[in-house]
């Protein structure tokens, strides 16, 4: 930002203001004139600019408009607002309607708003368990992204942006495991050189959140690891994920050394579906996978 645009007070021009909002200048001007959300400091003869608490009702009705509140309500709601920047995500989103939920967070992904996309989520994991909030909100926005992209070459940006925030808000919720307390843990890993680990991160958050100790692997495991943690831990149940097809590799099962008791072996993604597995169980999501992992432990 340069010297002209920002002064010691924080005084910044639309220029400025819209950089920091991801917003046209001319749609500011717009709402300055239409909603009367603009700048409150103007001395005659210069360029109007905002303070910063300018600034913040503006971030305040950006976030509402991309909740998906009407410009006039969310104007109406920010030149009443003079708190932080922030906005509780419970008074924007529609937590009780998944489908509506995921639109306002589709909207704040393609804003790239980082911030309302984890406030979004993770209010709903709040309320929800962790394989609901991933089967009816993160699976779809994510496919939805995905889609875009698919479809119209444009968008990579956002569906990373995504992933990593989903990837932050489960690791969050995944305990570490303690083995001197915590006997036979069940092993979580993507095999081979497969790179894909949301969805066993999913599935580890949802069994940290059922109490069922893991040792979470995460991506690209190779056969050696496995094999040493598995004799190290004597884990009651192995999930082993493979979300292509090159990575499905059966010598993941049938390599894992022998020991007693005999762990339940348990294999997800779509990777394994056109395999003959022997030796282990196959799963199509992740609420069977908790199942399956469930009765290993004795749940």
């Amino acid at each position: 930002m340069s010297a002209p645009e920002l002064t010691s007070e924080a005084h910044l021009t639309v220029a400025a203001v819209a950089r920091r909002l991801g917003v046209a200048p001319g749609t500011l001007r717009t709402w300055a004139r239409r909603y009367g959300v603009g700048p409150t400091d103007h001395s005659h003869g210069l360029h109007r600019r905002y303070s910063e608490a300018d600034l913040a009702r503006l971030v305040h009705m950006r976030k509402l408009i991309i909740a998906g509140v009407t410009p006039q309500d969310a104007a109406h709601q920010s030149l009443n607002h003079d708190g932080p920047e922030t906005v509780q995500a419970h008074h924007i989103f529609n937590l009780g309607s998944e489908a509506e939920l995921v639109d306002q967070l589709y909207r704040a992904a393609l804003s790239l708003d980082l911030q309302l996309l984890e406030d979004g989520l993770t209010a709903h994991l709040d309320s929800h368990k962790v394989e609901e909030s991933w089967h009816s909100v993160m699976v779809p926005l994510l496919t939805r992204v995905g889609d875009e992209w698919a479809l119209s070459g444009e968008g990579i940006e956002v569906e990373h942006l995504l992933s990593g925030v989903i990837l932050r808000i489960l690791n969050a919720r995944i305990a570490p495991c303690d083995l001197s307390i915590s006997p036979r843990p069940v092993l979580i890993a993507s095999i081979g050189d497969e790179t894909h680990s949301l969805a066993i991160t999913a599935l580890a958050a949802a069994l940290t959140e059922r109490g069922i100790p893991i040792q979470f692997l995460g991506s690209r495991t190779p056969q050696g690891a496995i094999n040493e943690v598995v004799r190290k831990s004597a884990p009651s149940a192995i999930f082993l994920w493979a979300q292509l097809r090159k990575n499905a590799d059966a010598q993941f099962i049938t390599g894992l050394p022998a020991i007693r008791p005999k762990p339940v072996v348990i294999v997800g993604g779509p990777g394994w579906e056109s395999c003959e597995v022997s030796g282990a169980n196959r799963v199509d999501d992740l609420i069977a996978a908790c199942a399956d992992i469930e009765r290993a432990v004795g749940l």
